[in-house]
This record gives C-alpha cells, sequence and structure tokens, in this order.
C-alpha cells in the first residue's frame, strides 16, 4: 500500500502551487529535505560525540558513511509516522538498520524534538537566505521607482479622498522604507532563532550527564548554530517571531499590492502592472486586464496573518513538552514561508515592470481644480487673518467652487478678504499643485541615500 498523498493545498497544487510558493522554497521544505536535515542532525550528533569521547570513533564514521547510501523507504516512513506520531523512531530504525553495529551508538542521549527542532532550524535558516535575496530585489525595484519618480507629482489620498500632492516616488519611497526595516528585523532575528535544540527528554541533559553541554555545544557549532543559553523547546517565541516577521513582511507587500489595484483602476489609471499576453484576462470581456500579482499577494498576505496567529498560539506550551500546540509550526512554518517566497516573487515582477502613467496622475491632480491644495491658501492666509478665519474662508471657497463647477483660484480672486492679502499672482502659485509638494522629494533622496 503506497503512502503517495494527493496534492490538497494551494501551495501543493499543480495549478495553483506556483502562485503561492516558490520552488525553491518548496524544494526546501519537501518531505526529502526535512528528512535529509534530520539525518544530518544525527550524523552531526555522532561525529560531536566521537570527538568527545563518548562513541567510538569508528561508530561515528560508520553513520555517516551509512546516511551517504542510505535510501529511506518514504512509504515505510509515512506508515511509522502514522502510527508513531513523528518521524524521528521511523528515520532511525532504517538508518541504524542501514548501518549496521555503528547504528547501536545513533541518536545517543537525544530525544524526538531534538532532532526536528533542530532540523526545522537548518530548513529555517536556508529559507531565510531566500527570504533575504528576495526583499533586495524587491527593495531595488522600488528603488528605481522612487528615484525615476522623485518628482512625479500626484494626488495624495486620505480616506480614499484627494488630500494634498505628493510624488509617486515619495510613494515608492515610503513603500521602500518599510521592506527595509523588515531588512533590519531578518537581520536581527537570526541569532534569536538560529540555535541548535539538543537538550533530552526534559531539556535538562540528564541521558549525558556532566558532558551534556560540551556535546551541545559542539553540535551547534558543527551545524553552524547557536548554543542557546537554556532549553528553548517548550519556549517558542522564536519560532512565532520568524512567522510574525513573515506576516509583516505580508502586510507591508499587502500594503502596495493594495495601493496599485486601486491605482489600477479604470478610473484611475494611474499604474498598470506589466503587460504579458493573457495575463490578467477575463474570459468574457476582451478589455479587462486584471490586477493579478496584486490579488496572489494579497491572498497570501492574509494567509500568512493566519499563520502568525498559529505562531502565537503555539507558544503556549504546558509543562516541558507541550500537547500539541508544537504539531502547529509543522503546518505554519512551511507554508509561510512558502506564501513569502512567493509573494516577494510577485511584488519584484510587478514592481520591476510597473507601467506608470504621469499624464493621468496629473490629471487625476487637476480634477478637483485646485481644491487639493486647499490648505496651501489657508497657511498663505493665515499669518495676516488668524489660522480659524482663513480655514473659514478658504473653506467657503471651496463649497463655492464645488457648487459653481469652477476652480479654486476663480472663487478666491473674486473674495475681497481673501485678495486684501494675496494678489492674483500669489493665487496662481499657491492653487497650483506641483508648488505644494512639501518635503517629499528631500524624503525621497534621504531615502535613496541610505
Amino acid at each position: 500500500m503506497t503512502h503517495t498523498l494527493s496534492p490538497m493545498t494551494a501551495t501543493d497544487s499543480p495549478l495553483f502551487g506556483t502562485g503561492f510558493s516558490s520552488n525553491e522554497m518548496r524544494a526546501l521544505f519537501s518531505p526529502e529535505a526535512y528528512v535529509a536535515h534530520c539525518v544530518e542532525v544525527e550524523v552531526a550528533l555522532a561525529r560531536v560525540q566521537a570527538k568527545l569521547g563518548l562513541i567510538p570513533d569508528g561508530a561515528a564514521m560508520g553513520i555517516e558513511a551509512a546516511a551517504k547510501t542510505c535510501s529511506f523507504d518514504m512509504d515505510r516512513l509515512a506508515r511509522e509516522t502514522e502510527i508513531v506520531g513523528y518521524p524521528i523512531l521511523p528515520i532511525v530504525e532504517q538508518l541504524s538498520a542501514h548501518a549496521g553495529e555503528s547504528g547501536r551508538y545513533l541518536h545517543w542521549g537525544a530525544t524526538t524534538q531534538d532532532i526536528m527542532d533542530s532540523a526545522t532550524v537548518l530548513q529555517i535558516r536556508s529559507a531565510l537566505d531566500l527570504i533575504e535575496t528576495g526583499l533586495t530585489t524587491t527593495c531595488a525595484a522600488l528603488e528605481d521607482l522612487a528615484k525615476t519618480h522623485c518628482d512625479t507629482p500626484m494626488a495624495g489620498r486620505t480616506h480614499m479622498q484627494h488630500a494634498l500632492p505628493i510624488t509617486f516616488g515619495y510613494k515608492a519611497a515610503v513603500w521602500l522604507s518599510g521592506l527595509r526595516r523588515h531588512q533590519q528585523r531578518l537581520a536581527e532575528l537570526r541569532p534569536r532563532i538560529l540555535c541548535v535544540e539538543f537538550s533530552g527528554a526534559s531539556g535538562t541533559l540528564a541521558s549525558l550527564g556532566k558532558d551534556g553541554m560540551n556535546v551541545q555545544q559542539a553540535l551547534a557549532e558543527d551545524l553552524g548554530l547557536r548554543q542557546p543559553d537554556i532549553t528553548w523547546h517548550s519556549a517558542r517565541d522564536g519560532i512565532s517571531e520568524t512567522l510574525n516577521l513573515l506576516a509583516m513582511i505580508g502586510g507591508s507587500l499587502g500594503k502596495i499590492a493594495f495601493d496599485i489595484s486601486i491605482m489600477m483602476t479604470t478610473e484611475l489609471a494611474e499604474v498598470a502592472e506589466p503587460f504579458v499576453r493573457h495575463r490578467g484576462a477575463s474570459s468574457t470581456m476582451p478589455q479587462k486586464a486584471n490586477p493579478i500579482s496584486c490579488e496572489l499577494i494579497l491572498a497570501s498576505a492574509r494567509v500568512l496573518r493566519q499563520h502568525a496567529g498559529l505562531g502565537l498560539d503555539a507558544m503556549i506550551h504546558d509543562f516541558e513538552r507541550a500537547t500539541g500546540p508544537w504539531h502547529l509550526e509543522w503546518i505554519a512554518i512551511p507554508e509561510a514561508f512558502g506564501h513569502c517566497s512567493a509573494i516577494l516573487g510577485h511584488a519584484t515582477f510587478m514592481l520591476s515592470g510597473l507601467q506608470v502613467f504621469p499624464q493621468n496622475m496629473r490629471r487625476n491632480l487637476d480634477c478637483t481644480r485646485g481644491l487639493i491644495v486647499a490648505e496651501a491658501v489657508m497657511m498663505a492666509l493665515a499669518p495676516y487673518t488668524g489660522r480659524v478665519p482663513a480655514h473659514d474662508l478658504v473653506y467657503a471657497g471651496c463649497r463655492a467652487a464645488i457648487e459653481q463647477r469652477t476652480s479654486l483660484f476663480e472663487v478666491l480672486l473674486q473674495s475681497p478678504d481673501v485678495t486684501r492679502h494675496l494678489d492674483a499672482k500669489a493665487l496662481q502659485r499657491l492653487t497650483e499643485p506641483s508648488n505644494y509638494l512639501g518635503s517629499a522629494q528631500d524624503m525621497v533622496r534621504r531615502v535613496l541615500s541610505k
């Protein structure tokens, strides 16, 4: 009887899989890769124990040689894991049998979670490298947009309404700043999560007596990991922090995707995703080019939030080994890394080839006929009248401009209370949106200089 399972989740689907995980990340978290990391930990453990004189040198050499030639029966592993509940005993049995006499010293002083947690940390180490690469390429695309469009004026929007003018480069630089903070968080996270887990049944290394801490340190060094100050198998904050970082990256990319999807609407038409024949096509409406990259990013961002929640739930462990919360991580870790890798790929593709339409940005900026810079007039008038009277005068002008369907400039030009202090030339300058960009461009340049 075969235990080969049919794909069920979106990340494993032959149809949807590439939309929700990169192939590289999927390979890192494949069952075969996980078994290989478990074996890597077992071999390293035997190697360092031999160096410390706890097991014979020949046994460590035999275990290492067996690991190189052992072809695991994955169907048998699946059957036995289903019975045991964990894969380590089945792995140890197959590898031990293949190692012959040396197999007697396999898994010496270890417990299941030691091997599984350390294997997971090795997966996370490689996975974080992929995430870092994805962040780097996405940031590079945003840097190009920020630099190219540092001076491209557009409407800033709050509460879905025109607020004040900004530049598209400013918007891209704001997006960029969030991802750069995630790069910093990733670097800060590594020392906390990339720690070996080797502590024995209750976390005290009792099975190895006085040699326990030395074995733990040597194992950490052999695997290129840190030695923790104390056992962490029931303190899962490192795993939770990792999942929450992935979710935060998803949140930042989701914000970008949300902005772009709205800017792509027919009425705004300020940007468009890169053109690829039939990408985003409708089965019935030939004119459609849907924001497919945005949609995939937004979907995965929400999934990542859910997996971050699973990580927080998994922190609530009972006593020295939990009854269930750990299993949540088996679901959350690979899927979260898969989704995060995918949306970084979508974001890089979208932002690297984003079509930007400055003429439409300008058209939308002008659609309120100067109302978007009402604040500029108010602030120029306030030194003469006081802020509240200035606000009231300009507010009345805005209402009149809306009712009369004319420009704010034309209305204010007819107001003696305004022209007493601001002449036509001043009003013309104040009601030109590109003259009221504040420090937007300076902020862009500061971000790009970092």
